[in-house]
């Protein structure tokens, strides 16, 4: 809890996953994603309850012996085209208690340092804003002004606008999500039936990150991970 607010922290993690077989399951310096993420939110005194979403009996097992409160899945919500607004408003429907903001953290972006997301809470809550993510400043180089797609073979600028820009200083900086932490008000989620809410602001963390999709992900996570949050 912080300034009276109820807090939950909410930690998908299914079983299936078509680029790595238990993905949520694979190890990191001797600990599982899944490992990670729930002893990185127990660090953080603010949450009220740490819950895991998931449809996998062994990462259910090994959540409930971290500590950790479970909400089993359904299978309508197992899929790969499911949304995490879907997910977060499953979770939140099936809870006795009401909370007034939702962390939701992803395991498969383990290079989280938690006084960042603390300090993204705190300023979310003074500013009362409707969520926060953690973001990654674009490198100018790969603007989405500069961005090129093909149709019939033939190369297109994505942005039509980009034809406007002449030299990089007319660029405005661009960020993208990198998936460490989000940050959601409820009731703004339950009244917008959507993650892209207004008034959502952004903290931006410029340490290295990776979102574990494939197997050349997961031996990137390990080669830095002890150099990045140890």
């Amino acid at each position: 809890m912080f300034k009276k607010k109820k807090i939950l922290c909410l930690i998908p993690a299914r079983g299936g996953s078509k680029g790595i077989k238990l993905k949520n399951l694979k190890k990191i310096n001797n600990l599982s994603l899944v490992e990670i993420t729930i002893n990185q939110a127990k660090k953080i005194k603010y949450l009220d309850k740490i819950i895991i979403n998931s449809d996998h009996k062994k990462i259910i097992k090994t959540s409930k012996k971290l500590g950790a409160d479970v909400i089993q899945r359904e299978k309508k919500y197992s899929g790969d085209k499911v949304s995490d607004y879907q997910i977060i408003l499953s979770s939140i429907k099936k809870l006795k208690t009401n909370y007034d903001y939702v962390v939701y953290l992803q395991p498969t972006s383990p290079f989280r340092k938690n006084y960042q997301l603390i300090e993204a809470l705190k300023l979310l809550i003074k500013k009362n804003y409707n969520s926060i993510w953690s973001v990654t400043k674009i490198d100018k180089k790969y603007h989405p002004f500069k961005v090129l797609n093909s149709k019939k073979g033939f190369l297109n600028l994505f942005c039509e606008k980009g034809k406007n820009i002449v030299a990089r200083q007319q660029l405005e900086d661009a960020f993208i999500r990198n998936g460490i932490f989000y940050i959601f008000n409820v009731k703004a989620l339950k009244k917008y039936k959507t993650i892209y809410l207004p008034k959502t602001s952004f903290y931006e963390t410029n340490h290295f990150f990776i979102n574990i999709d494939d197997h050349n992900d997961l031996r990137t996570a390990r080669k830095n991970y002890k150099k990045i949050l140890s």
